[in-house]
């Protein structure tokens, strides 16, 4: 008796995946039509001023279809994660057509100076949805070309509605400062990961009478739903300007956090810091453990995936970037001090086989 490779074929296994073309054909179709109802939900939410994410129905949704699961003979928590994939796509195409419906920057004009960054993109597409005139300044021209762009900032107009200051933290610095000297009348706000280096500028913008507040969207440039997402929000000069930072914001599922600058930098030494600190030594540990490293996809486990995973995330990320968010944080020493010495603990622990300081430690 043979076993029927997946490249051999008989006239009763091409049926079955004729069959099974069949299904799949059906299930996408489904999910289109589930996609367009998705939408003309959008629709009568923004009519009526409903809430965009209502948890209570997801619930009900979720629950309903780990019944039918249950009573078709399939696993609840596949048909569950299935379902919640949906959900996150329905709410990403809910979230996005009410920012372009909402219309917030229609007959307005943005300048976004470092638009060809990634962050300065990701600004870029959000505030085109939202029917702002975009332009990109930057040394670099956008890759997509659609948008106009100048390689100078300094070589046109600041007269636009909005200015965002998107270029890195020294660079920013220095654009704010020149700035004062062309005293914009629109909305000016940086989105640095860092604010202690930007403070300088910042407090010239505002003592030079700008309309300028300091923002951090505190996501990446590959985000889509921004609901469970923050972005902070901080004064400068007049309190009244972080509103209209924040409108910007306002069609969308962000929590917005309001702080004042000078708490930021010692706050995010701890999330983004410490955060990354830990996964670049975790995976710099695996790059220089030679020939054990190879070995380790084969006998992983589900936390080694999963602490993987998000090491691997910060490895590909802009390291220069990362470096500034280090070295130029004045709160780093706290937070590497205290990574440091949990490290020295924990191996203290372990080499004088302290279970009770161990068990402490968790």
């Amino acid at each position: 008796m043979s076993i029927d490779s997946p490249s051999q074929s008989s006239p009763e296994l091409d049926d079955l995946r004729r069959q099974l073309d069949e299904v799949d054909a059906r299930l996408v179709q489904a999910m289109a039509e589930r996609q367009s109802l998705v939408a003309q939900v959008g629709q009568v939410k923004l009519a009526s001023g409903g809430q965009l994410r209502d948890f209570r129905r997801e619930r009900q949704v979720l629950d309903h279809i780990r019944q039918r699961a249950s009573n078709c003979g399939l696993d609840p928590n596949l048909a569950e994660g299935v379902m919640r994939r949906l959900i996150g796509s329905s709410l990403t195409t809910q979230e996005q057509d009410r920012v372009r419906w909402a219309a917030t920057g229609q007959g307005r004009r943005a300048l976004v100076i470092g638009g060809s960054g990634k962050m300065g993109g990701w600004m870029c597409r959000f505030l085109a949805d939202q029917g702002f005139a975009v332009e990109v300044a930057d040394p670099t021209a956008p890759a997509d070309g659609e948008l106009p762009w100048r390689a100078d900032w300094r070589d046109g107009a600041v007269d636009q509605d909005l200015i965002v200051v998107a270029a890195p933290l020294a660079l920013s610095a220095t654009i704010l400062e020149q700035l004062t000297e062309r005293k914009p009348a629109g909305l000016v706000f940086d989105i640095g990961s860092l604010k202690t280096p930007l403070t300088e500028g910042l407090k010239a913008c505002a003592a030079a009478g700008l309309r300028v507040c300091s923002v951090h969207p505190m996501f990446g440039p590959d985000t889509e739903l921004l609901s469970d997402r923050h972005v902070i929000f901080m004064p400068v000069g007049a309190p009244e300007v972080v509103k209209d930072a924040r409108a910007l914001f306002t069609e969308t599922m962000a929590q917005a956090v309001e702080m004042p600058l000078a708490d930021h930098d010692h706050l995010i030494a701890y999330v983004l810091g410490l955060s990354h600190a830990l996964n670049i030594a975790f995976f710099s540990a695996l790059a220089n453990s030679g020939e054990a490293a190879p070995k380790l996809a084969q006998m992983s486990s589900t936390t080694f995936d999963n602490q993987l995973k998000i090491a691997m995330g910060v490895a590909n990320e802009n390291p220069r970037l990362y470096f500034e968010i280090q070295s130029l944080n004045a709160h780093r020493g706290e937070a590497l001090g205290a990574l440091k010495r949990s490290v020295e603990e924990l191996t203290r622990c372990i080499e004088e086989g302290d279970e009770i300081g161990f068990v402490a430690l968790m």
